[in-house]
């Protein structure tokens, strides 16, 4: 149940989950290592979709995220995936709630207006 009735933030996920992930989740971002490609199973699909971290930007953050984890705990899990951070990330699954990225994407259409 991990994320359940996620409102906001960010959560990187380093390990196996169980199951109906995200069930409620209506807000923020969830990153999921997800080597073995069981995650899937594992989510509750009704109100979130599943992507790949699709920027640099969002590459980095991740990365800065699973850092700072590493550096408050000397997580080795972490570590091996900074280690290997240009083969890694291709792991984790960007948990992105539906309603959360449609108003995003009106966020940016409106801003686009306003500078236009």
């Amino acid at each position: 149940h991990c994320a359940e009735y996620m409102t906001g933030g960010n959560l990187v996920v380093l390990g196996e989950t169980g199951r109906n992930f995200g069930a409620g989740m209506s807000g923020g971002i969830a990153y999921v290592y997800d080597p073995n490609g069981k995650f899937p199973e594992r989510c509750n699909m009704g109100l979130v979709s599943l992507e790949e971290i699709d920027s640099d930007e969002e590459k980095e953050k991740v990365y800065g995220f699973i850092q700072e984890h590493v550096q408050m705990t000397g997580s080795p899990v972490g570590q091996r995936m900074l280690d290997n951070w240009d083969f890694e990330f291709k792991n984790f699954v960007k948990v992105f709630p539906h309603d959360y990225k449609r108003v995003l994407m009106e966020r940016a259409a409106k801003n686009k207006e306003v500078a236009a």
